[in-house]
């Protein structure tokens, strides 16, 4: 079927989305050719009801992460298995409140610097170059 050995993630949820999208830019072109206001909103909400949908289907298990997946879910018809847990890097699924993976957060890193009170620093700037 193909050379590469991943899917490129063609999915229901990217191609309805990104039908939508193209509908609402659309609506925006002729909006900013007809000076029209109206348009132009309507063109906007068309666009951000196309980003809603494209989430709302990547987290019914439509939509697939980037990388490899087994061959049998590389076909659009077939949903992700992973998706009910959420994608260990995906935003969307984050926003959702779906962690997924097991990516651990790193503990902060404070770093301390030496106390030293003003006239020790005046002092060893007086002894390193006095001595050199």
């Amino acid at each position: 079927m193909s050379a590469h050995p991943y899917d490129h993630g063609h999915t229901v949820a990217g191609w309805t989305g990104c039908g939508i999208a193209v509908a609402g830019t659309a609506l925006l072109g002729v909006g900013v050719c007809t000076v029209s206001g109206p348009l132009l909103a309507a063109g906007a909400a068309v666009d951000v009801l196309a980003l809603l949908v494209t989430w709302a289907l990547h987290l019914a298990g439509w939509g697939k992460p980037s990388g490899p997946r087994p061959r049998e879910e590389w076909s659009w018809r077939v949903r992700d298995s992973g998706a009910r847990a959420g994608h260990a890097e995906c935003l969307g699924c984050r926003w959702a409140g779906r962690r997924g993976g097991t990516a651990e957060v790193p503990a902060p890193v404070t770093v301390t610097a030496p106390v030293t009170a003003p006239g020790e620093r005046a002092a060893e700037a007086d002894a390193v170059g006095a001595g050199g």
